[in-house]
């Protein structure tokens, strides 16, 4: 798990366009996330919500206070404490967290460790390694044995519509990268098959950004942490949780266990 793939491949493509490659990947999110905020009328949305509740606040929070909530919201981020459900919880945690090593090694081994027979530091190719692994365990997990109760709503357990794109995509090309690295390493004729279909997935991945759950990563940091400042200040407008949930649900106050 220490065979840096980014090096082999520079004995035949430049370094340069992998680079390319990955500033171009980069580009494709910003403008999707872009789009996705002006497509919907999210971002006008959260700045109006943001702008009646300030108006409805029974008190100013000085800066101190709004430091320690922004502390707050990024810990419950790192521990995904937003899921009640364990099991959704480990499984994002897992999924989140090779998706963070993953993309940053990779950045790493490609913008510093691409040229052919470069000497990355060990833990790089092995955190891009086990990054993609994660994404997989944890993803895997979420889609065969925690959303497949979404079945309880008389949906296929295989049931696949455009909100999936992000996390289908996601695993696609974790594995395809396993793959491709294994292939690579293996010095193998279908490396090369491997590596198209490889950039192919990480295509539609981030090019995806406008239509998928991708730009979500953005948005539920901000929305959590406005959140927490309007409890603060006493200004929060959510309605409060529905009482009269199916009963197929168990307690008319729990929620679907896919939640």
């Amino acid at each position: 798990m220490d065979f840096n793939p980014f090096a082999a491949l520079g004995a035949f493509v430049a370094p340069r366009i992998m680079q390319g490659f990955v500033i171009a990947m980069t580009i494709l999110v910003l403008t999707g996330t872009l789009f996705d905020i002006l497509h919907k009328g999210n971002g006008a949305y959260f700045f109006a919500n943001r702008r009646k509740a300030r108006g409805l606040a029974r008190r100013e929070l000085s800066g101190g206070e709004k430091l320690v909530l922004a502390v707050e919201t990024a810990a419950e981020a790192l521990i995904s404490g937003e899921f009640c459900s364990t099991r959704r919880r480990i499984a994002h945690l897992l999924a989140m967290y090779g998706f963070i090593a993953y993309v940053l090694s990779t950045v790493l081994l490609v913008f510093w460790y691409a040229e052919p027979n470069s000497s990355a530091p060990p833990i790089l190719p092995l955190l891009w390694h086990i990054g993609a692994a994660l994404i997989l365990v944890g993803g895997c997990w979420f889609w065969f044995f925690i959303r497949v109760d979404a079945a309880a709503e008389g949906h296929s357990p295989l049931r696949f519509v455009r909100a999936d794109l992000f996390i289908v995509a996601l695993l696609k090309n974790a594995a395809l990268a396993l793959i491709w690295s294994w292939l690579l390493s293996m010095h193998s004729a279908f490396a090369l098959l491997a590596l198209l279909l490889y950039l192919i997935s990480a295509l539609i991945l981030f090019g995806s950004a406008a239509w998928s759950k991708l730009p979500h990563m953005f948005y539920k940091p901000a929305a959590a942490f406005q959140r927490r400042i309007e409890e603060a200040r006493g200004s929060r407008m959510n309605l409060p949780a529905p009482a009269d949930l199916p009963k197929r649900f168990g307690n008319a106050r729990e929620l679907p266990r896919h939640y």
